[in-house]
């Protein structure tokens, strides 16, 4: 990403929130091929994701781990959180161009092949986090033979992040008035209103707010 210092995401652990709020991921790999990317949900795993660590587990359908040489060089994820055009109208008089805000984070590691097993505790892990949420949830278990059959069809990995360069890019270049009129905008009815990066620009900009 464009080197911008004053947008850095440094923090660890808010790297880990906007995976855990934004678990859909692209996965990007240098292949003998070229470049190749998919896109797949992954989670943290919570145990081991502490202090600087950040690890992920996830999977992908076959025959995508051969397309990414999975497993044998390092990958690159993308975690993409709200993001949406600024208008200039938003800004002081005479201010006449516009921006996008973001929340992104790219995220290197080699994947590590989990064994079958791991494999599908991952996708029942997948599948009851986000079941947690509806009326009446479903899960593998509920026909574990089946469950079984399906998750042949996919490989689980755990990657472990050696290095991440994140961006919270939220207007922190204007000023308190200015942001202000931003994020009114962002919370209204116009054609850019966007709830979820108005909820990032007052963590960033007042966190009492968030």
């Amino acid at each position: 990403m464009r080197h911008t210092p004053h947008y850095l995401l440094t923090d660890p652990e808010e790297v880990r929130r906007l995976i855990r709020e934004n678990p859909w991921l692209t996965i990007v790999s240098h292949t003998a091929a070229g470049l190749v990317a998919s896109h797949y949900a992954f989670l943290l795993d919570e145990e081991a994701s502490t202090g600087d660590d950040i690890v992920l587990i996830g999977h992908l359908g076959r025959p995508d781990e051969v397309a990414h040489e999975l497993g044998r060089h390092e990958v690159m994820l993308i975690a993409q959180g709200p993001h949406g055009y600024i208008s200039p109208s938003w800004y002081a008089p005479g201010d006449i161009i516009p921006t996008w805000n973001h929340v992104t984070a790219h995220l290197w590691g080699t994947p590590e092949i989990l064994s079958d097993e791991e494999n599908i505790a991952a996708l029942d892990h997948l599948t009851n986090h986000f079941e947690q949420h509806v009326d009446e949830p479903r899960g593998l278990h509920l026909d574990p033979e089946y469950s079984r059959r399906v998750a042949r069809g996919t490989i689980g990995v755990r990657l472990r992040v050696s290095r991440f360069d994140a961006r919270a890019k939220l207007s922190q270049n204007k000023t308190p008035e200015v942001v202000d009129r931003i994020v009114a905008a962002l919370e209204g009815e116009g054609p850019y209103a966007h709830p979820g990066l108005a909820r990032e620009m007052r963590r960033v900009h007042d966190p009492r707010d968030s």
